[in-house]
């Protein structure tokens, strides 16, 4: 049993059997409190004026009404206290990289075991993103507290398209510079933000404002 307060958390997944499934494994910690669970973005705002607020919520993508994307964005906008776990089938750099512009702190994918997806919301709680499978374990730390680390003027313009739909090539032809050039810039930013996927250099860019969201 744990002396610490637990995290409390609700979930949002329009698949009933997982959502239950998943709040009846996280009910077996002590170190967390589910406070409610939601099939929609609507129906998570109906429930955040009737319940106590989650500190985590765990938030699916694909949903009927609401989805994903735009239920993050509108607890950013109007509760940015909360932190959204996405929990979401796809591993694909789009869905990251849209969460994450919508204001999510953290990635997991469903197939995570119960304890590592405990590990995940309190690592989410206690350092503000999370985002194992993605990327670096380090991007926490290079989030945390920025050690001043030197950017070219044409890393930080690499930065800011990668957080764009463009593939590197277009990147290449926006930036008229060659994709080998493009490369560069890439493993660059690779081994000075200590980071492995494009996923990471978006997180990174938008944790430190060199990408501003609207």
């Amino acid at each position: 049993m744990t002396t610490d307060a637990p995290i409390k958390i609700a979930i949002v997944d329009d698949h009933a059997l997982f959502r239950h499934g998943v709040a009846m494994l996280m009910k077996e910690f002590d170190e967390l409190e589910l406070v409610f669970e939601a099939e929609n973005g609507k129906q998570l705002q109906q429930m955040l004026q009737k319940h106590e607020h989650p500190q985590v919520i765990l938030m699916d993508i694909n949903m009927p009404v609401m989805d994903g994307y735009d239920t993050t964005r509108w607890v950013k906008q109007n509760h940015p206290q909360i932190l959204v776990l996405a929990l979401s089938m796809y591993e694909d750099d789009a869905a990251v990289i849209n969460m994450i512009k919508s204001g999510a702190s953290g990635y997991v994918l469903k197939q995570l075991k119960p304890r590592e997806l405990l590990e995940a919301i309190k690592t989410l709680a206690q350092k503000g993103v999370y985002i194992n499978e993605i990327v670096s374990g380090k991007l926490i730390r290079s989030v945390a507290n920025d050690e001043g680390l030197k950017l070219t003027t044409r890393e930080v313009d690499f930065l800011k398209l990668c957080c764009s739909e463009l593939t590197y090539k277009e990147i290449a032809e926006q930036m008229f510079v060659s994709p080998r050039t493009v490369d560069n810039y890439r493993e660059s930013l690779f081994q000075k933000l200590n980071l492995k996927t494009r996923s990471g250099l978006v997180l990174y860019a938008i944790k430190n404002k060199i990408y501003q969201l609207e």
